[in-house]
C-alpha cells in the first residue's frame, strides 16, 4: 500500500515486486536511526528478506558482514524483490569490526542472540541510535561481538524449537525498536 497525501493505494502483489523508485523518491525517504548488521547470514533469501525489512523501517544502513552473499545476486533479488537496489548498505569483512566502528559513532548495540547475558524483547528501551545485529542461522553470533553488545536480547520460544527465523527475529525487533521513534 502506498500512500499520496491522505489516499491510501493498494497494490498487488505483481506490482509490488515491479516498484522501482526514482532517485527522488528515495530521496525523500526519511531514514530512522537503525542499522541491520548481518553476520554471516548464510541463506540468501534470509538475506533478501532482511533487505525487505530495513525498506520497511527506512534503516539508516545495513550491513552485510563477513562470509556471506551479497547483492548482485539472483537470489537475493527475489526476496528482496528489488529492495536491494535502494536500501543503502555496505559489505564488510568483519561484524566486530563493523560492531565497533557504530558503538564509537555513538550507536547502541542490541544483538539478537539466545545467551546466559539475554533479556525478553518486551523489556528493551533503547537508546537511540541503534544498530540490530543478527547472526548465522547455524553458528550464532560470535562471543567477540556478543561481548562488544550493550544488550543482548532474545524472544521466548514457547514450544520445542528452540530458534526462529533470523528475518523473523530481526522484524519483532526492529518493531520494537521503532515503537520508540516519534516522527
Amino acid at each position: 500500500m502506498l500512500q499520496y497525501g491522505l489516499v491510501m493505494v493498494k497494490l498487488n502483489a505483481q506490482q509490488l515486486r515491479k516498484s522501482e523508485p526514482n532517485i527522488k523518491e528515495v530521496e525523500k525517504i526519511e531514514r530512522n536511526p537503525i542499522y541491520l548488521v548481518l553476520d554471516r547470514i548464510i541463506d540468501t533469501y534470509n538475506t533478501g528478506s532482511l533487505f525487505r525489512l530495513a525498506d520497511a523501517i527506512a534503516v539508516e544502513k545495513m550491513y552485510l558482514c563477513g562470509e556471506m552473499e551479497y547483492p548482485p545476486l539472483s537470489r537475493i533479488h527475489k526476496a528482496a524483490v528489488g529492495t536491494e537496489k535502494w536500501v543503502p548498505w555496505e559489505k564488510k569483512n568483519s561484524t566486530l569490526a563493523a560492531v565497533k566502528e557504530l558503538k564509537k559513532k555513538g550507536v547502541q548495540i542490541i544483538v539478537v542472540e539466545q545467551d546466559s547475558r539475554s533479556v525478553s524483547y518486551k523489556k528493551i528501551e533503547p537508546n537511540l541510535p541503534v544498530a540490530i545485529v543478527v547472526g548465522s542461522e547455524t553458528g550464532g553470533i560470535e562471543k567477540k561481538v556478543l561481548d562488544e553488545a550493550d544488550i543482548i536480547v532474545e524472544l521466548p520460544m514457547l514450544g520445542i524449537n528452540r530458534s526462529f527465523n533470523v528475518w523473523g527475529s530481526a522484524a519483532v525487533i526492529s518493531y520494537k525498536v521503532l515503537e520508540f521513534i516519534e516522527k
